[in-house]
């Protein structure tokens, strides 16, 4: 089977002593979509930030890519 990319919106939200805690990852159809949702989630304060991530993984064959960041938006951790 062929890789298949998946866009990730993944929120952050503020953890104990102020700390940046990843939320739920939610996967979107596309970048867009993905930056669409951290800009709600971010303007209705349910994240204080998020990141949009592209991967491409073959699942079958136990391939998992790097991440490549598309976006960031608000307050992230430093992408690694």
């Amino acid at each position: 089977m062929a890789a298949t990319e998946r866009i990730v919106f993944q929120p952050y939200v503020r953890g104990k002593r102020g700390a940046i805690t990843p939320g739920t990852p939610v996967s979107c159809r596309s970048e867009a979509e993905g930056v669409r949702r951290a800009e709600k989630a971010m303007a209705g304060g349910s994240a204080i930030g998020a990141h949009v991530v592209r991967v491409l993984n073959d699942e079958e064959a136990g391939v998992y890519g790097d991440p490549e960041y598309l976006a960031a938006l608000g307050v992230v951790p430093e992408a690694q």
